[in-house]
């Protein structure tokens, strides 16, 4: 899984697969779900994400991952 912030578009995308999407559903205002040729969801597109959602604080919990910091 992947979070990417865009500031210029002020936009989040969080990736979670590697698979391209082939359908987008605005679920509200400015919040997209991507999901592949199978109907699984493979991202989140968040515009305005400053608006709405905390971006200064990530918080991990209990999640068996490896952990890759990427500073911009």
């Amino acid at each position: 899984m992947k979070l990417n912030y865009y500031p210029d578009t002020d936009s989040l995308y969080i990736d979670l697969s590697n698979k391209p999407s082939s359908e987008t559903r605005e679920i509200s205002e400015g919040v997209l779900l991507d999901y592949d040729s199978e109907g699984n969801l493979v991202g989140i597109d968040i515009d305005n994400a400053s608006h709405k959602v905390q971006l200064k604080e990530l918080t991990l919990s209990r999640l068996p991952i490896e952990l890759h910091n990427i500073a911009a």
